[in-house]
């Protein structure tokens, strides 16, 4: 019997999170044995193409399904791993996949998309959540209104599944002295905070990671005091190139530059990193906690994956990264909804009359003063989180939960079997 024909189109081989995911749920499907799987490769903005390696198995693997544009069949199911408003429908059965949006409502385009598919599985509940509560009005143009555009889609959730075959606990004296962890060596300071994501843009305060004000946060928290902490930032703005790295220093300074008196060290790791280093990275013994004051997730892929460093993280108490920060085990700020501000829009994607997340400044301060301070505290809570996060959103997980959405709603194909037919014998005719 032939197994149904899956397409699957995400940006497969590039350096980005829609790349981390389009790799897990091909990885997922694949290991099922029940498709016949084909990889529509596209790129993603302007992050950096090439991820995968074809002296890799895994990745031969994938590199393997790849086929060139355009279809030359209908595939039975069509997978699309992108943002809403890109979505179509190819396939007999088609499905969206999308970590969606980080504020509280999102564009109609995003809408639109959803209701173009059969089905949509958002990375948390908060996706689905901002999908469900959008409604707009639908007007002629003479103003007149003609009902309301909402998602009529089914939807369920496909949570990123952390891979504990990348990510897991290392003890000290099994890091290899690696570049990257010799140079993580040479920082005088023993306790550091840590923070991963992208600078994005608007004005300090305003971008969507809340990068500006994080920095801001830590220079104020912990400047003029006689023992200090550091800030790692594994950051940059688009690609990994020269320019980029020093606009990301540019910005460091001047923010640094506004902050009076004697001031903690910040150190930047810029550029791509592979998952071996960055988990190398999460279990050095000078990285203590991750911190994060993001605006508002998708998901939070990199708190995911450093919770199996087995180490406490802080970010807030909104968006789609709640779903895994157990509040019984990690440090959430609380905070308020705000609209966002127009350095921040995007058109098509962040619209000025919707929210975020702004964290109460006061309240991570005086956290990060008692992590500082009383650190063993907190420890037990980062052990007990990567438990939590291990044993409810590995990857083995994810998987599960696809094959257990697929076999529900994907077409399958039937093998037809025809009934047995007696053998019928016609007289002899007589000579």
């Amino acid at each position: 019997m032939n197994k149904p024909f899956v397409v699957v189109s995400c940006p497969i081989d590039t350096f980005s999170g829609y790349g981390s995911r389009s790799r897990d749920v091909v990885r997922a499907l694949l290991n099922s044995e029940k498709y016949d799987i084909k990889i529509l490769s596209q790129r993603w903005g302007s992050t950096p193409y090439g991820f995968l390696d074809e002296n890799d198995p895994e990745d031969k693997k994938l590199l393997d399904c790849i086929i060139p544009s355009p279809l030359q069949r209908q595939p039975d199911v069509w997978i699309q791993i992108t943002v809403p408003n890109e979505f179509q429908k190819i396939g007999k059965f088609s499905i969206g996949i999308t970590a969606g949006i980080e504020t509280d409502i999102c564009t109609p385009q995003f809408i639109e998309g959803c209701n173009r598919m059969d089905l949509i599985l958002g990375s948390s509940k908060h996706t689905i959540d901002v999908f469900k509560n959008t409604i707009y009005d639908k007007k002629d143009k003479e103003g007149n209104s003609q009902g309301s555009i909402k998602i009529e889609t089914p939807t369920d959730i496909l949570f990123e599944g952390v891979d504990i075959t990348k990510y897991f606990q290392i003890e000290t004296k099994n890091l290899p002295k690696t570049e990257l962890v010799e140079s993580l060596d040479t920082i005088d300071e023993q306790f550091c905070f840590l923070f991963v994501g992208h600078w994005l843009q608007g004005v300090i305060g305003e971008d969507r990671k809340n990068v500006g004000l994080m920095l801001k946060t830590f220079l104020e928290t912990f400047k003029n005091k006689k023992k200090k902490p550091a800030l790692v930032m594994k950051t940059m703005s688009g690609g990994a190139s020269i320019m980029d790295r020093e606009d990301i220093l540019k910005k460091i300074d001047a923010i640094r530059k506004g902050v009076t008196g004697s001031l903690p060290n910040v150190y930047l790791l810029h550029g791509e990193v592979e998952d071996e280093d960055m988990n190398h990275l999460y279990n050095h013994p000078k990285i203590k906690s991750m911190i994060s004051f993001t605006k508002g997730e998708g998901f939070g892929r990199p708190l995911l994956e450093f919770t199996q460093s087995k180490k406490p993280v802080i970010a807030p108490n909104w968006s789609g990264h709640v779903d895994f920060l157990n509040s019984d085990f990690a440090s959430l700020i609380p905070g308020n909804l705000k609209e966002i501000h127009e350095s921040a829009v995007q058109e098509g994607l962040l619209i000025k009359e919707s929210k975020w997340f702004n964290i109460d400044v006061s309240f991570a301060s005086l956290l990060m003063k008692d992590y500082f301070n009383s650190y063993k505290g907190y420890q037990v809570k980062g052990k007990r989180l990567g438990h939590y996060c291990k044993t409810n959103f590995s990857f083995e997980k994810m998987q599960e939960k696809i094959e257990e959405i697929m076999d529900k709603n994907a077409p399958k194909k039937v093998e037809i079997k025809l009934p047995n037919i007696k053998k019928i014998s016609l007289p002899k005719k007589n000579d």
